[in-house]
This record gives structure tokens, C-alpha cells and sequence, in this order.
């Protein structure tokens, strides 16, 4: 007899699927629109820094005799303000967030690189070589087409994120069904 929990994840395979299914949509409409999925997602980012800021500005407040107060409410303005402009102006704000991708994908890429070379003893090491390579070779060709790539960059990269994580739902949820359907859940 199956237990109240394992009963309920047995059937949590249905909610698992429609969430793969959104998912990769999702990742679908994302890359047939980069520019668009790329506006979704700086004004995301936006709300999410100002929800972040707003918040953390109150917490300040809320603990005013502290001594990170001042470090707190500082913090939290900035967030709010970085937030407002996101929501403001979205088109620059792919600009700079772009620049950013572009030298994470490059810094990244770096770190993985020393790793690799550093790690060369060790078997499979070449993959760490190859994974950096490809970070700091993403990272010139954002740079390479700079402010153009601002355009289209992060919806590609969230239609990629959306696809991949449908595809790990999927995949999740045919799991599930089969264990439920073979008895073990």
C-alpha cells in the first residue's frame, strides 16, 4: 500500500509535465522572438530588483539600531533604483546587462581554462578545457557584435534556459508516470 507522500508524488507527474510543457513553449516563443524575450527579461530583472530593493529599504527601517543599517538601506536604494531604471528603460538596460553577460561568459571562461590546465592530470580534464574555450569564445562574440548583440543575447539565453529546463520537466515527469505505473509509487 502506498503511502500518503509517495500517492501524491505519483501524481505529481501530470503538474511536472504541464510545467515542461509551458516551459519549452516558452523556450519556443523566446527564440522565434529574441528581441521580445529579451525586453521580458530585463523588465523581470527589473521587478525583481525593485520588489528586492523596496524590500530590503523596509527591513532597514525595521532594524534601525543595527550597525549594517546604514549598509542595508544603502544596499536597498541601490537595488530599487537599479530596478526603477530596468523598468524605465528597458532597452538600455539590455545594453548594460548584455556587457555584463558578456564579461561573465569571459571571466567564466577564464577560471574554467586555469582549471582545466591546473586539473590536466586528472581524466576528463580536456572537457573543462573545451567548456571555457566556448564560455570565452561566447564572450568575444557578444563583445565582438556589442551593442548590437544587446538585441537579441538574453532572450536567446533565456529560450535556451526555458528549453532546458523543459526538457528536464519532461523527462522528470515520464520518470514519474512510469514509477507510478509500475507500482513503486
Amino acid at each position: 500500500m502506498a503511502s500518503r507522500g509517495h500517492e501524491s508524488l505519483g501524481r505529481s507527474w501530470v503538474w511536472m509535465a504541464v510545467l515542461a510543457a509551458i516551459s519549452i513553449l516558452g523556450g519556443i516563443f523566446a527564440l522565434l522572438d529574441p528581441f521580445a524575450a529579451t525586453l521580458a527579461a530585463v523588465l523581470m530583472a527589473g521587478w525583481f530588483f525593485a520588489i528586492l530593493g523596496a524590500i530590503q529599504v523596509f527591513h532597514a527601517f525595521s532594524v534601525r539600531r543595527w550597525s549594517g543599517f546604514i549598509w542595508t538601506l544603502g544596499l536597498g536604494v541601490l537595488g530599487l533604483i537599479l530596478g526603477v531604471m530596468l523598468i524605465a528603460r528597458p532597452l538600455e538596460g539590455a545594453v548594460s546587462l548584455t556587457l555584463v553577460v558578456a564579461v561573465l561568459f569571459l571571466l567564466t571562461g577564464a577560471l574554467k581554462t586555469m582549471f582545466s590546465l591546473a586539473a590536466r592530470p586528472v581524466k576528463g580534464w580536456g572537457w573543462a578545457l573545451f567548456s571555457g574555450v566556448i564560455s570565452l569564445l561566447l564572450g568575444v562574440a557578444i563583445l565582438g557584435y556589442f551593442p548590437d548583440a544587446a538585441q537579441s543575447v538574453l532572450g536567446i539565453l533565456l529560450g535556451v534556459e526555458l528549453l532546458s529546463n523543459g526538457i528536464l520537466f519532461l523527462f522528470m515527469a515520464l520518470g514519474l508516470r512510469k514509477l507510478t505505473a509500475d507500482g513503486l509509487l
